[in-house]
Formats: C-alpha cells, sequence, structure tokens
C-alpha cells in the first residue's frame, strides 16, 4: 500500500488494516518516497479448515439449521 503523510493523518484505520493483511505500507511525502512500515507478527489469520463453513457439502445438516447454530439466538427469522 502507498500512503501519503496526509492518509497517516486521516486514514490511520486503513493502514493499519493494510498491515494486518501482512502488506507493507510506503509512506510518500510530496510524491518521494520517506520510508517503509513493515508488518510485523503472526497475525491472527486462521487456517481455511478451520472455518465453520469448511466442507459444508457433506455435511447432513441443512443450510439454515447451520445459520441458526453460528448466529446462537441473535437472529430471529422475520
Amino acid at each position: 500500500m502507498r500512503a501519503t503523510i496526509v492518509d497517516l493523518r486521516y486514514r490511520m484505520k486503513d493502514v493499519l488494516k493494510a498491515l494486518d493483511r501482512r502488506e507493507d505500507v510506503s509512506i510518500l511525502y510530496h510524491g518521494r518516497l520517506k520510508g517503509i512500515i513493515v508488518a510485523q507478527g503472526t497475525g491472527t489469520q486462521a487456517r481455511v479448515e478451520q472455518h465453520p463453513f469448511y466442507n459444508m457439502r457433506s455435511s447432513k445438516v441443512s443450510v439454515d439449521d447451520e445459520m441458526d447454530r453460528l448466529r446462537g439466538g441473535r437472529h430471529r427469522a422475520l
């Protein structure tokens, strides 16, 4: 990602999201590269196999029942 000084001031949330995606952020000042923020850490990304919908096609449970289970009572059908 490329970010200007103004982006750092007003769009820091987008810069942090890019770092969460493990992207390096190039900092520009008057159109010239001043530095690079390098993403660090292990991150919180889980493996695909850990997602609740992984391999759902082989499940005998209907999609509606699975969605109700995942929502855990937070959603009421209209």
